[in-house]
């Protein structure tokens, strides 16, 4: 059977990055979608918050086969990426006279690429990602009650090569409805420990692998040679381990995670000197 494709527009799609405590956002949702299949609904949710969802629910007929396409999302920095749906599903047992042509999962799936593959993307060239189940599907009474039961599914994949890729999401015959997709990935967020600046680092695909950050000093402060400052990022874009440590230069002392200067002593860059031994003129005597 031929395959129903539509497609989201990229340019609505995961055109931002929005950075949100560790994670690195890289896209939501559309604002709009034209497909035959999978519609636009505009609605409310149980407390009258108004939402976007995109559905199908072609259960009538056998050998459904229609497909939602994300635009191109740039993978930048990731190793890791996660994808969080929010999503709705009806039981078939609610719906009369479908038992045999009503499914209760969709697919998911994604290609990878180093540009936009456009509308043509062949079935061929997709890689599953998992079977979407609900862990609770809705029945015709809870319609009338505004019981959306929603679910949440959070999928990865790893050991990406190309610069970006697009999801895909194929219905087979449920009654189905996307709320929300969240692409991301994690990293450690820069941080000072123990006298030392650690930069953005991104999470490594391994779960097991912990990245090594060596340190830079903040401003006057030295590195103590025998135990240079290190930290290691986890998979979890979490530091851990801090290792080493800078050490305030002479005439200044650690405050804040600063190295401020001494009260009674004038500094110029990394010389400082007791107010004793300045000039009257210096000294402000």
């Amino acid at each position: 059977f031929v395959a129903k494709r539509c497609r989201l527009p990229g340019k609505s799609l995961f055109q931002r990055t929005f950075m949100l405590v560790g994670v690195s956002l890289l896209g939501q949702l559309p604002s709009s979608v034209f497909c035959p299949q999978w519609e636009e609904i505009s609605g409310v949710d149980e407390t009258y918050k108004p939402i976007r969802t995109y559905q199908v629910c072609n259960v009538m007929e056998p050998n459904q086969n229609n497909w939602l396409q994300t635009g191109w999302i740039a993978r930048r920095d990731g190793q890791r990426i996660f994808i969080e749906l929010k999503f709705t599903l009806r039981d078939c047992n609610s719906i009369p006279g479908v038992t045999s042509t009503c499914k209760e999962t969709f697919n998911l799936y994604y290609v990878e690429s180093d540009s936009d593959l456009g509308w043509s993307v062949h079935e061929g060239k997709h890689t599953k990602i998992d079977t979407i189940a609900a862990d609770e599907s809705f029945t015709q009474g809870d319609l009338g009650e505004r019981k959306m039961k929603l679910n949440t599914e959070l999928r990865e994949i790893g050991h990406l090569s190309k610069r970006g890729f697009h999801l895909g999401f194929q219905d087979v015959g449920a009654c189905v409805a996307l709320v929300s997709v969240r692409v991301y990935y994690k990293k450690c967020l820069s941080t000072v420990q123990n006298l030392a600046l650690f930069p953005d680092t991104v999470a490594e695909t391994a779960f097991v692998t912990l990245v090594e950050v060596q340190g830079t000093c903040v401003a006057h402060a030295e590195v103590d040679v025998d135990n240079p400052p290190r930290m290691h990022c986890s998979a979890e874009g979490e530091w851990l381990v801090p290792i080493g440590k800078c050490m305030c230069s002479p005439g200044f002392e650690e405050k804040d995670g600063a190295c401020r200067g001494k009260s009674g002593h004038w500094c110029l860059g990394r010389v400082c000197l007791c107010q004793s031994m300045l000039l009257p003129e210096l000294s402000g005597a």
